[in-house]
């Protein structure tokens, strides 16, 4: 089978790890692109070649990108046009991890006469998450509801929001402030985030989970008028909801993004003793019974290549390399706009990078990536 050159364009936490995890496979060479050198000097992996270009240069990160069979978008998402623009010019494979409505949409009209395979929202929610939510809808006759709900939570939760920096602040942030997709009736709606307040249970813990936005990717358009309701929440431990609230509104800080990261980078410490659970339920008509039944998957930190990855960077960069290597092997797609939905849970639990989706090895000590 084919052996395919990878282009990763970011070189932070996540593009590290997903450099970390195609390395460990025989069937990618990979190339990492970043326009600050520091960032390139910490891949650190022999083999992997390193590129200095400016994201914003299209001709610059074109040649850059040139013969790469598919590129993976590990930038900040308001790059995502810019980056998917070069990758089809290059006539690379495009894949990312946003969240962002709007970086997707504007990856959809690049993706319209395409020779190669366009497909944005490729981490955990949105991404895995979808994959396993349609499979999920799919073991129904006649779908009512579906709940898709995502946690990336501390294991040992210290200080008032029972929270620790996991991920992208400014991701973080968008999931709190935008508006969320859902499906009322059957029709598309927006949804305010933080409202529909639930209570669910798993392994004797107690979470709470609220409307946040981006999660649901494509799932709402493609199950349109198939559902009475589909819906995406975020998994928290009781109590944060409360508190992101009062300072989102009563302290107005929903207002000021920029001061809102600067809190939360200052006062919540990043830790790798982390679990990601994803928990999805349907209900509907199985052989004219009116059935429940859910999908739950709980992965932890875990020992890669000799580094110690957290949940959230472990499932995140699984979810893109599992779609990468699916496309390699003719198994997608190959042109075109592909959503999470087009893609068989079992056909990307058997990838072995799907395969990393599960529990890991927590360890004792948080040492750095």
């Amino acid at each position: 089978m084919a052996r395919w050159t990878v282009g990763i364009v970011g070189a932070g936490k996540i593009g590290r790890m997903i450099t970390a995890l195609l390395k460990t496979s025989s069937h990618y060479d990979i190339r990492v692109i970043d326009h600050d050198t520091e960032s390139l000097t910490q891949i650190g992996t022999p083999g992997v070649q390193v590129l200095q270009a400016d994201v914003t240069d299209a001709p610059a990160l074109t040649q850059a990108l040139t013969g790469c069979d598919a590129v993976i978008s590990a930038a900040p998402f308001f790059l995502t046009p810019a980056i998917a623009t070069a990758a089809k010019a290059a006539g690379a494979h495009y894949f990312d991890l946003t969240e962002d409505v709007a970086a997707t949409d504007a990856v959809r009209g690049l993706a319209e006469g395409a020779n190669t395979a366009f497909m944005p929202q490729c981490g955990l929610a949105p991404g895995f998450v979808g994959i396993a939510g349609a499979d999920l809808a799919a073991q129904f006759d006649e779908l009512d509801t579906l709940s898709l709900r995502v946690g990336a939570l501390p294991l040992y939760p210290t200080n008032a929001l029972k929270y620790n920096l996991t991920w992208s602040t400014d991701g973080l942030i968008n999931e709190y402030l935008n508006h969320c997709d859902a499906l009322i009736d059957g029709q598309p709606v927006k949804l305010a985030p933080l409202e529909d307040l639930e209570i669910i249970g798993h392994d004797g813990v107690e979470y709470e989970c609220f409307n946040t936005s981006g999660g649901l990717g494509t799932l709402s358009e493609s199950l349109a008028g198939k559902a009475r309701r589909v819906s995406y929440r975020t998994i928290r431990y009781p109590g944060h909801r409360d508190i992101i609230k009062l300072l989102l509104d009563d302290l107005g800080l929903g207002r000021r993004r920029d001061l809102l990261k600067e809190v939360f980078e200052t006062a919540l410490p990043r830790t790798k003793q982390d679990m990601v659970l994803v928990y999805c339920t349907a209900t509907g008509l199985r052989d004219g019974v009116f059935t429940e039944r859910s999908y739950i998957n709980k992965s932890t930190a875990r020992e890669i290549a000799g580094k110690t990855w957290s949940a959230i960077q472990v499932t995140t960069a699984a979810g893109v390399t599992a779609v990468v290597d699916l496309m390699r092997q003719g198994r997608l797609p190959q042109a075109g706009f592909v959503g999470q939905e087009q893609v068989g849970l079992s056909d990307f639990l058997s990838t072995e990078f799907g395969a990393l989706y599960g529990p890991g090895t927590v360890t004792a000590l948080d040492t750095a990536a």
